[in-house]
């Protein structure tokens, strides 16, 4: 899996319709794969959008059999489908129901159901976690996981940058329309500062016996310790070049040591020191479009 993380109103909702001919554009065009996304192009695309899209005086079995054979497929693969993803999905006790929302899971995930079930060859779902408990957070995610791992592109948009850490294996991060980072999770979370975490001899004297590190932090048995910038073992930004040895070794001399890990930010972290140093400070949130390869 993919992602883009960008503040609330940069435009992916816009851009996803766009793409998807849901909206007309003023100029431009887009592009899959080198080649114009065309009509035929897009009935490969199952489309999630974030007001859902059902009719809610339909059943919901009904609708998700005509949907799929909107998207080509004939009238028992159509029935087969639904009836697969309503199951995986938990929903199969309302295919009878009208989508009218008696509780949040059924147009929930009624919908992306209706995403999943003409087996195209990517999916597009803007915000398919909003308002889930984390049960259906859990079924969710691991469909989308599924069908990434199956080869499946899958792309959607999210507030929860949480989920886009454990879902995600490539993010890029943009800020006033420009691609400011991109690059998988763990070379994003590294930074020009070495920290580490140590559990183990209480204080901080033993540092000094470790050129160019200082304690940044000291709470009870866990220090943490900075590194000055400096050659790393195979010269990528942030990875580890042996240096930390002398850390771990500083730090045994004077006592045991029950953890040592690399301090590393978190995805949403790393949004706040890219994208919210400038943003207003009611925009805390990013939206995120996951791409599943």
């Amino acid at each position: 899996p993919r992602a883009l993380a960008r503040p609330p109103g940069a435009g992916m909702t816009t851009t996803i319709r766009l793409g998807l001919g849901c909206r007309a554009a003023d100029g431009g065009e887009v592009r899959w794969e080198g080649r114009p996304l065309d009509l035929a192009a897009r009935r490969r695309i199952g489309y999630m959008p974030e007001e859902r899209g059902l009719y809610p005086r339909m059943k919901v079995g009904e609708q998700l059999v005509y949907l799929a054979r909107l998207h080509g497929l004939s009238a028992a693969a159509a029935k087969d489908a639904m009836e697969r993803w309503t199951t995986t999905l938990g929903v199969e006790a309302r295919r009878g129901d009208e989508v009218q929302p008696r509780s949040r899971g059924t147009p929930q995930r009624g919908p992306l159901a209706a995403a999943l079930a003409p087996a195209p060859d990517r999916r597009v779902l803007d915000e398919p976690f909003s308002g889930l408990d984390p049960v259906a957070v859990d079924v969710m995610s691991g469909v989308l996981r599924d069908r990434a791992q199956a080869g499946v592109p899958v792309v959607f948009s999210s507030h929860q940058l949480d989920l886009v850490e454990r879902l995600c294996d490539r993010v890029g991060i943009i800020k006033d329309g420009a691609m400011v980072e991109v690059g998988t999770i763990d070379e994003l979370r590294r930074t020009e500062q070495e920290r580490w975490v140590v559990d183990g001899p209480p204080g901080a004297t033993w540092i000094g016996a470790v050129p160019d590190a200082r304690a940044v932090s000291l709470e009870g048995s866990r220090t943490v310790v900075e590194l000055a910038p400096g050659p790393t073992g195979d010269g990528t930004r942030g990875v580890p070049g042996g240096r930390e040895q002398a850390v771990l070794r500083a730090a045994l001399a004077a006592g045991p040591v029950h953890e040592f890990a690399l301090v590393r930010p978190s995805l949403t972290e790393l949004y706040r020191d890219v994208v919210s140093a400038e943003e207003k400070p009611a925009a805390t949130a990013a939206e995120t479009v996951e791409v599943g390869a």
